[in-house]
């Protein structure tokens, strides 16, 4: 009795972990906008029940995609702390991205110091995309 006991409680756990419940297709998720206006997007890709691909951008307020050129007033470096802060929260989307590919959950996905707002918004977006995967 006790054996069985432990084996249904075993599936309980199991079917309520991991993504197995996930429908394939590519999935959208999208943050809510952070105190400058600037948001996030995410597209998430499943097949077979499994996250294959997941692309990760952040948006200023005027819709442009933080890049190589966020933290540049006018096309130049005109502020050096400024913009490397800025390329720092473009690196960490890169980093977020890679590390939820590689882990496959969000847990794992740790944040960079002085790139909090992406990640925050990074969790945020993927939620989102999951949760309509999950319908």
């Amino acid at each position: 009795m006790r054996k069985i006991t432990v084996l249904l409680l075993a599936g309980l756990f199991l079917t309520g972990c991991g993504n197995a419940a996930l429908r394939d297709g590519v999935y959208e998720g999208r943050s809510g906008a952070d105190d400058a206006g600037a948001w996030a997007e995410v597209s998430i890709t499943i097949a077979q029940g499994q996250i294959q691909a997941c692309e990760f951008i952040t948006r200023q307020k005027d819709g442009t995609i933080k890049g190589e050129d966020y933290g540049k007033i006018n096309g130049e470096i005109s502020n050096r702390d400024y913009y490397d802060k800025a390329q720092l929260a473009v690196a960490a989307m890169k980093k977020y991205n890679d590390e939820y590919l590689k882990a496959g959950n969000l847990d794992d996905v740790e944040a960079v110091s002085g790139a909090t707002n992406s990640y925050n918004q990074f969790l945020e977006a993927v939620d989102e995309a999951l949760e309509a995967a999950r319908k």
